[in-house]
């Protein structure tokens, strides 16, 4: 199987799942986000925070392809760009960290590794930006896919709990951990994932 982490912009935002390609709850605040909705705009929305994220900042996402097959995304971006973080009980997002937004992988493809490479790839991308964490709220009720991972997914994944709570306790990943295995994580994705290269923002890993 051929299988590849590509950034996400606005040439394969049409690859998402269709119910986020349209989902604005990360992107908007909650008053916002609902009259988007109500407005049939928020696909416009989307594709407008992306644009605005990607020239200001930066890739703020990888999707995953196997054998060309979108099977799989995440999304992160500094807190300042996250307005619906600000709602959560457990906020704000550390000032040094960026936010692990969400992520998602196809049914029949779950079990097999993906999350951790997602998670691997996106670190990878961070350290190269100079930052030192990625934070995340989760959900200890999670039941189906939503806009929250589930709690125990991220500590799967090796997050921690900073900031506790009965539902969404806010997780972090210290990236400089990540540098004591990091030529274990750079052979594990070039086996993975081909040569890893220096990209600029609109190339493919």
């Amino acid at each position: 199987m051929g299988r590849r982490l590509v950034p996400l912009t606005l040439d394969n935002v049409s690859d998402l799942p269709h119910r986020c390609r349209t989902c604005v709850f990360w992107e908007l605040d909650p008053v916002s986000g609902e009259a988007a909705v109500a407005a049939g705009r928020s696909g416009a929305e989307k594709e407008a925070w992306i644009s605005a994220v990607l020239l200001e900042w930066g890739s703020c996402g990888r999707i995953v392809y196997i054998d060309d097959l979108p099977v799989g995304f995440v999304l992160y971006a500094p807190p300042a760009y996250v307005p619906r973080s600000l709602a959560f009980p457990t906020s704000p997002v550390s000032p040094d960290a960026v936010q692990l937004m969400t992520a998602w992988i196809m049914p029949g493809y779950q079990g097999q590794g993906l999350g951790r490479v997602m998670a691997q790839t996106v670190a990878k991308d961070l350290l190269r930006r100079d930052f030192k964490a990625i934070e995340a709220f989760g959900d200890t009720r999670w039941k189906e896919p939503a806009c929250v991972l589930p709690a125990d997914h991220l500590t799967a994944v090796g997050f921690k709990t900073v900031r506790p709570h009965t539902r969404y306790p806010r997780l972090r990943l210290e990236l400089r951990t990540t540098l004591s295995w990091k030529e274990d994580v750079e052979l594990a994705l070039d086996r993975l994932l081909g040569a890893v290269k220096k990209e600029p923002v609109l190339r493919p890993l």
